[in-house]
């Protein structure tokens, strides 16, 4: 590692230039009267990235990473928004930043900024942790962010975005300061997109949801990503400012006070964070651009200027570069510290990659050794922050390669959508029935190291598949919403008997229904309606119990985290055996997904009599295997005595 890669690399362990930050300046003698060549003279000791406040907030220093310019101006409310020699910014002596200190300023007054670059792009702050967009802002209702700073007419542009600071915002009280996340191995996360969770899109009426939630029973909430986006309303993956939250969900207090609801009742938070692209308004791929290209420039610090895989969207980020090491390692780093939260999920973490597979996805799957040590590199910095960090990948790699980052405490998503849809629907002859993908051992993983699920934000629902394809035979008809509610119950039963962690993805606990793809909702990326008028139909508020007890008992019983457990999943009736490791309540889980009456042979773990957890009615195995025969959608879950719930 040579002297710059290494000054880099410590300042981004040690030091994030905040602009919440206080610092006194080591060196007295710099200033923003910048005259002359303003080459040659270093960041003074002890400032980071963005914007650091000294002074009591009367100064700061403005420090930008861009290597291989010729000039930068400071352009803001403080200046004018004009350049001249008196905002022309130092560089430092390796020629990569640039910096000013601004003095004279009003600790309680917002102030908007920008970079002008070479005389030629105006940018904002790759740190900036507030942003003012001209085109979207105005948009954004006051009941859920007031008092969103004007956007300043200085600036001149249309459909632009520049920086926001202010020394004296208002700060945050935390009030739950001894937080433990639950063990990773029996975790139920209940993945939400605050836009469409509640209509106001709001963290205040999130939190005010909160109960709904918790009474499920959960013990984590991931949020689809909250940091700046392009536009407004989104799923939130167009990522373009990595440390600003996103003002369309409300400020950052609110954001604080929700995660210190969420703690509050034993519920961890997790994001879900983009950084292996970025979009077009993001001012580092602005910053180094090939136009006549229509890609990142060959010089860019962060960016590829091809994308190296199948499933690329916007312009990917070169993960072996020390700039680019350097920038993830400040953006996670800030979100722990500043914000609390408990985990990050990682948007297409398969693609943290130089391996250009172009549109094979076998190649682009197959063992990475760079990306493994990559991850691993990345998953022990954030565990130096946090031992107890969840650290969640969207890999869907090979299984060898998923089975080194189980082995180091992380965890990869698991689609199980299609064997869940087909087993929900009932068409037991289709070859996805088999859901033993759902257990970590039959892919190799010597622990859990996967977050199973039938219902994810990127598939299809299960009670639309229900209602629009099921199968039927007679009077047994899988379309009706009765017959389709009660054969997700069995699904739940079974998806979460499973040894490891599961994710409920929002609503899927009462049978939504509206398509991913309805096109009277804006397709697959639009605004979805929450129905919560759901909850008073008997049927999907009895599915809504039926999670919650199984969330319930999977966390309060030890039967759940056995590592000695047989399964038959394959088949039209699939079961799970879980022997408890505490030697006391041993579990059998068994359900029908077939349309027509079925028997299955059951080794239960012993004879004698079994409690079944659901209708409390109690069974008695007098000798084994025990025949029984089980209704279309029929399930049960039996155990030695009643589990905890």
């Amino acid at each position: 590692m040579n002297i710059r890669n290494l000054y880099l690399f410590l300042i981004g362990v040690l030091l994030v230039g905040l602009t919440s930050c206080s610092k006194k300046p080591s060196d007295n003698n710099h200033t923003g009267n910048v005259t002359g060549n303003p080459t040659g003279k270093d960041v003074p000791a002890g400032y980071g990235d963005g914007v650091t406040f000294f002074n009591g907030g009367k100064s700061a220093i403005f420090n930008l990473y861009a290597p291989n310019k010729k000039s930068v101006h400071l352009l803001g409310d403080f200046n004018n928004w004009t350049s001249s020699s008196t905002n022309l910014m130092y560089n430092s002596t390796d020629g990569t930043r640039w910096w000013i200190e601004v003095d004279n300023l009003d600790p309680s007054t917002e102030y908007a900024y920008e970079y002008f670059i070479d005389g030629s792009i105006k940018v904002a702050d790759p740190y900036s942790t507030k942003i003012l967009d001209s085109a979207n802002d105005q948009y954004i209702p006051t009941t859920v962010y007031p008092g969103i700073k004007k956007y300043p007419s200085g600036a001149g542009e249309v459909s632009h975005i520049v920086s926001d600071i202010q020394y004296n915002a208002p700060a945050y009280t935390w009030t739950t300061t001894n937080f433990k996340p639950a063990d990773p191995k029996n975790m139920v996360v209940y993945e939400l997109l605050p836009r469409d969770f509640v209509a106001t899109h709001s963290y205040k009426t999130l939190t005010d949801t909160l109960s709904y939630i918790a009474n499920l029973g959960v013990n984590a909430i991931e949020l689809m990503p909250v940091n700046e986006f392009e536009g407004n309303d989104s799923w939130g993956y167009n990522s373009n400012f990595m440390f600003a939250l996103d003002k369309y969900y409300g400020t950052t207090n609110d954001y604080k006070a929700f995660i210190d609801a969420c703690h509050a009742k034993g519920i961890a938070v997790i994001q879900d964070i983009v950084l292996e692209d970025q979009f077009g308004s993001s001012p580092m791929v602005q910053m180094y651009w090939n136009s006549a290209a229509g890609q990142p420039a060959a010089n860019s610090p962060w960016f590829d200027q091809t994308n190296m895989h199948p499933d690329a969207v916007g312009y990917q980020l070169n993960h072996s570069t020390a700039a680019t090491q350097y920038f993830f390692k400040n953006v996670v780093s800030y979100w722990m510290q500043q914000y609390h939260i408990d985990g990050f999920r990682f948007d297409e973490a398969k693609g943290y990659t130089q391996v250009n597979s172009g549109n094979d996805e076998g190649a682009w799957a197959a063992y990475d050794g760079t990306r493994v040590a990559l991850w691993e590199g990345y998953n022990t910095y954030m565990k130096s922050i946090n031992p107890n960090f969840y650290v969640i990948l969207e890999m869907f790699s090979a299984a060898q390669e998923q089975a080194v980052y189980a082995q180091q405490g992380m965890f990869c998503w698991n689609d199980l959508s299609g064997s869940g849809e087909q087993a929900t629907m009932g068409y037991a002859t289709n070859p996805s029935w088999d859901i033993s993908g759902l257990f970590y051992n039959d892919q190799g993983m010597a622990t859990p190291g996967l977050i199973s699920y039938f219902e994810s934000h990127d598939e299809e629902r299960l009670q639309f598949k229900n209602e629009a394809y099921g199968n039927s035979s007679g009077s047994y008809n899988v379309k009706t919403l009765a017959t389709g509610l009660e054969r997700d119950e069995a699904g739940a039963v079974i998806m979460l008997s499973v040894p490891g962690p599961n994710l409920v993805w929002q609503f899927g606990e009462r049978g939504y229904d509206i398509s991913i793809n309805d096109a009277g909702t804006g397709g697959r990326l639009g605004d979805k309606p929450p129905h919560w008028e759901y909850m008073i139909d008997p049927n999907r508020h009895h599915l809504y119990q039926v999670y919650s007890r199984m969330i319930r008992m999977k966390l309060k019983n030890s039967a759940f985290t056995s590592t000695t457990f047989t399964y038959n999943v394959s088949g039209a009736v699939k079961f799970i055996q879980l022997l408890d490791p505490a030697g006391s309540n041993n579990v059998e889980a068994v359900a029908n997904f077939d349309v027509v009456p079925s028997t299955v042979a059951l080794n239960f773990p012993s004879t004698g009599s079994w409690y079944d957890n659901f209708s409390g009615t109690s069974i008695n195995v007098s000798s084994l295997p025990y025949s029984m025969t089980l209704q279309p959608g029929e399930y049960h879950l039996y155990s030695n005595t009643p589990l905890k719930y």
